[in-house]
């Protein structure tokens, strides 16, 4: 079996993707199971590739929280004579991704709305440190037996950056992204959002909010038609479905944060999630109702969090 650095025995591949491979690996420092991402480099050149990727994974490894599969390390092995590959380790989140578990259709909007919440947490620590994830979409969500885990931080930018790569690629998977992203905006939070109204989307309806056969004819419809209103669900609370349309808004001012999306969903279904707290004073021990849309409930719905001293898993 292939060993990197000395330290990262391959074992198994467990993903593939366009432009990079996951595998199962064993640290033999600390004596874990971790997975190794193997990236391929850009067409930008060597050097600015794997700087890029380094400088992406030390943004990646600031995160610490329970929904997010931590990065661990980052290094470079040799593919080909003078060709260095760059990798990452991270956290091995063992459990089934919310694409294997959509492939049997819609959750119960209860599941939907919690895995939801879950992810929403997640954005919101990433976003609190100037992160932007860029590719919010169901196989990068693991379902795991304490909860969600979001997958590929690895590959996150801070909020601001230009979001197509070098070589001119867009960075995410077209069905969720953003219209300014199909645009070449730089990314920006709101963009995350977007993914995420797709993504609840999904999870209830178990479609996308737009009708296209194959993917020039997706992008084409997301360029001419709105979203398809949500179609009702039975039971779902009306601040989900208008959380949800919010989401899907095309001007990203509209639609609301990943604190505010991740405490309106928690509260939705009864559960806790772990969010970043920023109070201007200390918290107090008192009960408060969260309405979604206004900045004054979301700091007390902030408030409730911590002083509930909320741990990411559900009550």
């Amino acid at each position: 079996m292939r060993t990197l650095d000395g330290r990262y025995r391959l074992e198994q591949r467990i993903g593939i993707g366009g432009m990079s491979e996951v595998w199962r690996a064993h640290d033999a420092v600390l004596d874990r199971a971790v997975a190794v991402k193997l990236i391929s480099p850009g067409q930008e050149g060597q050097d600015a590739s794997v700087e890029r990727i380094r400088a992406e994974a030390r943004s990646a490894a600031r995160l610490v929280h329970p929904n997010v599969a931590s990065v661990h390390d980052f290094g470079t092995c040799a593919a080909l004579p003078g060709r260095e590959v760059p990798y990452l380790v991270m956290e091995l989140a063992e459990g089934e991704t919310l694409a294997e578990h959509l492939r049997a259709g819609p959750l119960d909007w209860r599941i939907a709305v919690r895995v939801c919440a879950e992810v929403s947490a997640a954005l919101a620590a990433a976003h609190a440190h100037g992160i932007v994830h860029r590719d919010v979409k169901p196989a990068n969500v693991i379902l795991t037996p304490a909860g969600v885990k979001v997958l590929d931080f690895g590959i996150a930018t801070p909020a601001g950056t230009p979001d197509p790569m070098p070589d001119g690629m867009l960075v995410g998977t077209p069905a969720y992204l953003a219209p300014e992203q199909l645009d070449r905006a730089p990314a920006t939070p709101a963009a995350d959002m977007y993914a995420l109204g797709v993504l609840l989307y999904y999870c209830l309806v178990g479609e996308l909010p737009y009708q296209a056969g194959t993917m020039t004819q997706l992008i084409g419809a997301r360029r001419r038609q709105p979203p398809r209103p949500l179609p009702a669900v039975d039971g779902l609370p009306a601040e989900v479905a208008e959380l949800c349309e919010r989401c899907l808004a095309d001007d990203p001012a509209a639609r609301p944060s990943s604190l505010m999306a991740a405490l309106v969903l928690a509260e939705a279904v009864d559960a806790r999630v772990y969010v970043p707290m920023r109070l201007p004073t200390p918290p107090r021990p008192r009960r408060a109702a969260i309405s979604p849309w206004t900045e004054r409930a979301a700091a007390e719905a902030t408030e409730v969090a911590a002083a509930a001293d909320l741990s990411g898993r559900a009550g």
